[in-house]
């Protein structure tokens, strides 16, 4: 009886661990999960936060903060999207932001995380993560750096920062996938 017992433990413990979200926002902190045990925590200031609707979402917000902008889509587990949905945000990040081109520099795929690095227009640097969970999309612009290397380095221990950070970007962003999916249809109800 104790070994049956102690296996259903074992499967309790082991879908709670894996049912675990890979990024939260609690009380002012954005939370990353880094491995089965271990999350890493991010302070964030001055947070500005926008619900986001749209008939095929469950949630969905964007928040700004300093120099950190995110974008969090709950779907509908009816809803699938109409193409890749990194690729949507950097092409709507491309326009919004009114770049002539964008430079890839790196780039590293972990998990659920995959981490990107941009020269925009040969004048400053921003660094985009994705984080991605079962009908969730996550979607961070850091413009400092800051957020992109500690948590990367979560993943990569020894990662070093290369690129030259910005000091002072003033660059609003203010984009959404989901405000623009009724012009664009980046997501729908599938068939």
């Amino acid at each position: 009886m104790g070994m049956v017992k102690d296996a259903l433990k074992s499967v309790f413990k082991t879908i709670t661990i894996l049912s675990r979200p890979y990024f939260s926002l609690e009380e002012n902190e954005l939370k990353f999960k880094v491995d089965t045990d271990s999350f890493y925590k991010y302070p964030v200031i001055n947070v500005e936060t926008k619900t986001r609707y749209d008939s095929y979402i469950l949630e969905a917000y964007t928040l700004s903060a300093d120099s950190i902008y995110l974008e969090y889509i709950h779907t509908d587990s009816d809803v699938c999207w109409n193409g890749q949905a990194l690729g949507f945000f950097i092409s709507l990040l491309k326009e919004k932001i009114r770049a002539k081109k964008m430079d890839l520099l790196e780039k590293f795929e972990f998990s659920h995380y995959e981490f990107l690095t941009y020269k925009i227009d040969d004048s400053y640097i921003l660094n985009i993560i994705y984080i991605y969970e079962v009908n969730k999309e996550i979607f961070v612009i850091d413009k400092k750096s800051e957020l992109y290397e500690n948590l990367l380095r979560n993943f990569k221990k020894d990662y070093k920062y290369e690129y030259e950070k910005n000091k002072d970007v003033s660059l609003d962003i203010n984009i959404s996938l989901v405000k623009n999916n009724a012009m664009n249809s980046y997501f729908a109800i599938s068939n």
